[in-house]
């Protein structure tokens, strides 16, 4: 019989991105957390301004200001 001990994984946070960013660094950290490429949010955030007539743009402002920034240096 084997024992099995637990061991917990790392816990994921979700950040505004320092590094990879383009206006707020909103899509870089969300991409850093769902683990795509952020070049695909930005083309969906972009198509999503068009298809919903505007509506993704109050949410990106949104996750602008309830997303915090990367801890580091500034």
């Amino acid at each position: 019989m084997t024992n099995s001990v637990y061991t917990p994984q790392a816990t994921k946070k979700l950040y505004r991105s320092r590094t990879d960013k383009m206006l707020a660094g909103v899509a870089g950290g969300w991409a850093a957390y769902l683990g795509v490429d952020a070049a695909i949010l930005r083309i969906a955030l972009v198509a999503g301004v068009f298809f919903t007539a505007g509506f993704a743009i109050p949410l990106y402002a949104a996750a602008w200001l309830l997303t915090p920034e990367q801890p580091g240096e500034s």
